[in-house]
């Protein structure tokens, strides 16, 4: 708040405030966060406004001298306390009414960027640890519900609905599951080409033969948030259906794979998930990846990878969904999406310029059914086959055996 200039910040996103005083609440649907407002001072020390009915006992023991924990209803009267003062709001998380009270109260008003979003966005050793084992544990339940759904869903009968439902049971098993990371996207045939569909027991469709089915899926965990979308192939695929889904993973590979320089934006990256889609004329209507917390929403920024301008660069420890997709309008939908934490990159021993490039978090295996061999480069078909080896390594330990014996034929090589 120094360096800005300011003796305070109003802060009104739930997210960023959660962070900042490393807690977490039920009060948003999906998302561990309370419903609060908080004033940080420059001399360290914040003010928190939260319904008291709410907490629990020890908070005030985890928060420290450094943080007072105040009723909701005295927000407005410790907004027109800050007479006098510079005070950081961000006007794209704060109501219209807080600019007014502190206008009304004398504040000298800097807007400006959330002050907590940049260091939110970069995770620290402790917060990638957590994420990678709760994506590992994640990555197990998920590889249990492909094989069930390739054992179940030919024989017909099974809708999109059961199939969320049991994703969610196997999900739920685990002990340090909080919730899901947001309503599961199950869709089927021409339900998977609606980006962000709602199933329900009204809207549910049977997964049918020679149809696709996308699963768009996640959980909060103690340890971490996950999102993971899967495309399967039900029976046998279109030489379409092949070539669409190739052609996005060729796009998936290409983020996957990517090294660019320090300073380098989302939007500077995004045509490479693009290319091979833009060769035959098609493209998809939403952003390449978004950013993700660490046990918060699972929609988060400001970082992201998208056609959209940005000025944000990619930063060693954030979290960015990496998801190129494909939809034909009354047909089907194709996603494919893993996590990925930026790293720094240290393979290339005559780089000129600090370079980065991307970790991939998600385990689970990509659907060989649906890929066209031929379509892939020698370094594709090695980045698929590396990652499903890595796959096996991590996940085959915590399975079953039958989900074992189901899982070393879905990552092996492409070719055998």
């Amino acid at each position: 708040l120094r360096n800005l200039g300011c003796d305070a910040a109003v802060l009104s996103a739930p997210d960023s405030i959660a962070w900042l005083l490393n807690i977490r609440g039920g009060d948003v649907p999906r998302a561990p966060m309370p419903l609060s407002f908080a004033i940080a001072h420059d001399s360290g020390a914040v003010d928190l406004f939260v319904d008291t009915r709410k907490l629990t006992p020890g908070l005030g023991e985890h928060l420290g001298n450094g943080v007072s924990v105040n009723d909701i209803g005295m927000f407005s009267a410790a907004l027109q306390a800050l007479n006098g003062k510079v005070v950081r709001a961000d006007p794209a998380s704060t109501a219209a009414h807080i600019f007014d009270c502190l206008r009304d109260g004398g504040a000298d008003l800097s807007p400006g960027n959330d002050p907590c979003a940049l260091p939110k966005a970069c995770k620290n050793a402790v917060e990638i640890a957590g994420t990678k084992a709760a994506h590992k544990r994640d990555g197990a339940a998920l590889t249990r519900f492909l094989a069930w759904l390739d054992g179940t869903a030919p024989a017909g009968g099974l809708g999109e609905f059961e199939a969320a439902e049991k994703l969610a049971a196997l999900r739920f098993e685990d002990g340090l599951i909080r919730d899901l990371s947001f309503d599961t996207i199950s869709g089927a045939g021409p339900n998977g080409a609606i980006v962000h569909y709602r199933v329900s027991r009204r809207s549910s469709r049977m997964l049918q033969g020679g149809e696709l089915y996308l699963v768009d899926s996640g959980a909060q965990y103690l340890d971490g948030t996950t999102d993971v979308t899967r495309t399967i192939a039900i029976g046998a695929p279109s030489p379409e259906m092949k070539d669409r889904f190739t052609r996005v993973l060729k796009g998936h590979i290409a983020i996957a794979t990517a090294r660019f320089p320090e300073g380098t934006t989302g939007a500077q990256l995004d045509t490479l998930a693009r290319r091979a889609l833009w060769d035959i004329g098609v493209d998809f209507d939403h952003g390449t990846g978004h950013g993700v917390g660490s046990y918060l929403s699972v929609h988060e920024g400001p970082h992201r990878i998208s056609k959209a301008p940005s000025t944000v660069a990619l930063q060693a420890g954030m979290i960015v969904s990496n998801e190129p997709g494909y939809y034909k309008t009354g047909a089907y939908g194709i996603r494919i999406e893993n996590l990925v934490t930026v790293v720094r990159c240290s393979a290339l021993a005559a780089a000129e310029r600090k370079m980065l490039e991307f970790e991939t978090l998600t385990l689970a295996p990509i659907d060989r059914a649906l890929i066209e061999p031929g379509l892939l480069d020698g370094p594709e078909t090695a980045w698929l086959d590396a990652y499903h080896a890595g796959v096996y390594a991590q996940i085959a330990p915590l399975v079953d055996a039958a989900t074992d014996a189901w899982l070393q034929r879905a990552t092996r090589p492409i070719g055998r």
